[in-house]
C-alpha cells in the first residue's frame, strides 16, 4: 500500500493531522458500535448463505476458502455496497492480489533496512510481482471509485459514497483525494478480511482438535439458541464460554502476531535500553500471549482460562494485545468481534463436526504458515453433519 499511495493508508500512515482525520471519519461512518449495528442485515445474509452451502455439500467441506470467501463478503458489502463477487474475474483478480499483498508485506526486503541495496529486488525479479499487484489493486481501486460516481447518490450510502461525498462539502474537516481514498478502503479492506477469517478458522480447528471444549460451546450455544436455526448476533451477548473460546484463539493465534510497526516520537528509555527518536518498533503479539511470566501452560488452549476473568483485548491488559493498544489500537474491533461470533456461533449451533474418514482430533495438523497473518499451514478440511 505504500508503495501504491504513498503512506495515505491508516495503517501505516504517520501520525498527525491526516491520520487523525481518516480515523475520525472511518469511525463515525463505518466502525462505531452504532454502524456495526446497522449492517448486521449484511452479516446475517452472508451467514446464511454460508451455512446454505455447507449443507449442500455431500462431503468434507474446505472451510478455509468458505470462511475466507464469506468475510470478505461482509466486508466487501460493508465498505463498497456490494458483491465483488458478481463479477467472477474481479472477483479472482481481487484474492489473488490480497493474498499477495500479504505475502509481500509479511516478506524480509533487504532495501527496508539497507536503501541502497534496493537494486536486489529489481534483479531477482521481486519488484515486477510487487508491480503486478499495485497494477492490479490500483485498477480494482478505479473501477469501484468510478462504479460509485456513475451511480450518483446511493439510497443507503455505503462507506466509499461517504469518502466521495466530502469532496463537496465545503464544512468537511478534510476533503480526501481520489488516492487518499483508494488508500483508505482497499486498506480497511486488506486488514479486514484475513483477520476475521484465520481468527473463525483457529477457533473451528482448535474445537475439533479439543474435543471436550468442542462439547462445552456447543452446549452453551444450544442452550441459548433453542430451536433457532439461525442464532442471531443479541444471542451471542449470553455466551460467556464462546467469549472465551475466541479469546483464547486470539491469545494462541493472533491474526496478525507483529503488530504493525510503529516509530518512537523522540529519545526515550525503556528498561535502561536508549530508545532513539525515529526508531522503528516491532512488537511481537504472539510471543507476549505465550509469555510463561503472564500465562500458565502457555502453550495449552485453555478455554477456561479467561472464564471469570477480567482479562480483555481492549487494549488495557498489555500480556494480551491481539489489536494492539493505546492511540494506534485497531479501530475495527467491534466490527471484527461482531463477525467472528456471529458465524462461529451459527457454524457450532447448526451443525457437529469432525474430520474426514477416520481422522481424530489429535491427528489435526496445527501448524503455522509463515508470513505477516497467521494462517494454518493447510487447509482446513472438515466434515459437516447436520444437528440431530
Amino acid at each position: 500500500m505504500d508503495r501504491l499511495y504513498g503512506q495515505k493508508n491508516m495503517s501505516f500512515s504517520p501520525y498527525g493531522e491526516y491520520w487523525r482525520q481518516a480515523k475520525k471519519v472511518t469511525i463515525l461512518h463505518l466502525l462505531s458500535n452504532k454502524k456495526v449495528q446497522s449492517i448486521q442485515p449484511i452479516r446475517d445474509d452472508e451467514v446464511t448463505l454460508l451455512l446454505r452451502k455447507i449443507s449442500n455439500s455431500s462431503s468434507s467441506v474446505n472451510m478455509s476458502e468458505m470462511l475466507s470467501d464469506t468475510t470478505s463478503n461482509i466486508v466487501s458489502r460493508a465498505i463498497l455496497g456490494k458483491y465483488l463477487a458478481s463479477d467472477k474475474k474481479r472477483n479472482d483478480e481481487f484474492h489473488y492480489a490480497l493474498n499477495k499483498v500479504v505475502e509481500l508485506i509479511g516478506e524480509f526486503r533487504v532495501e527496508d533496512f539497507f536503501p541502497s541495496l534496493a537494486w536486489i529486488g529489481k534483479f531477482f525479479g521481486s519488484n515486477d510481482l510487487v508491480n503486478e499487484v499495485c497494477r492490479i489493486i490500483d485498477g480494482l481501486s478505479n473501477a469501484v471509485i468510478d462504479d460509485h460516481v456513475a451511480h450518483d447518490k446511493a439510497e443507503k450510502p455505503d462507506f466509499v459514497d461517504v469518502l466521495l461525498s466530502l469532496q463537496d462539502d465545503p464544512n468537511a474537516d478534510i476533503i480526501f483525494t481520489r488516492n487518499e481514498i483508494k488508500a483508505i478502503f482497499m486498506d480497511l479492506i486488506l486488514a479486514a478480511t484475513d483477520t476475521s477469517y484465520i481468527t473463525i478458522e483457529w477457533a473451528m480447528a482448535e474445537l475439533v482438535h479439543s474435543p471436550e471444549a468442542m462439547k462445552k460451546v456447543q452446549e452453551e450455544v444450544r442452550g441459548i439458541a433453542g430451536n433457532k436455526s439461525m442464532v442471531e448476533q443479541y444471542d451471542t451477548d449470553k455466551m460467556y464460554y464462546l467469549k472465551a473460546v475466541v479469546k483464547e484463539v486470539m491469545r494462541l493465534h493472533p491474526s496478525v502476531p507483529l503488530l504493525l510497526p510503529r516509530e518512537s516520537m523522540e529519545d526515550t528509555k525503556i528498561l535502561g535500553y536508549n530508545i532513539p527518536k525515529k526508531c522503528r518498533v516491532l512488537v511481537n503479539a504472539w510471543a507476549i500471549g505465550r509469555h510463561p511470566d503472564y500465562w500458565e501452560m502457555p502453550e495449552e488452549f485453555q478455554t477456561e482460562r479467561f472464564l471469570n476473568s477480567s482479562v480483555d483485548y481492549k487494549g488495557h491488559d498489555f500480556q494480551f494485545i491481539p489489536f494492539g493498544a493505546g492511540r494506534r489500537i485497531c479501530p475495527g474491533m467491534a466490527f471484527a468481534i461482531a463477525t467472528i461470533e456471529l458465524v462461529l456461533t451459527n457454524l457450532l449451533n447448526r451443525f457437529d463436526w469432525k474430520l474426514p474418514g477416520e481422522l481424530r482430533g489429535e491427528d489435526l495438523n496445527m501448524d503455522e504458515a509463515p508470513g505477516l497473518a497467521i494462517r494454518r499451514k493447510t487447509s482446513l478440511m472438515l466434515v459437516a453433519n447436520p444437528r440431530s
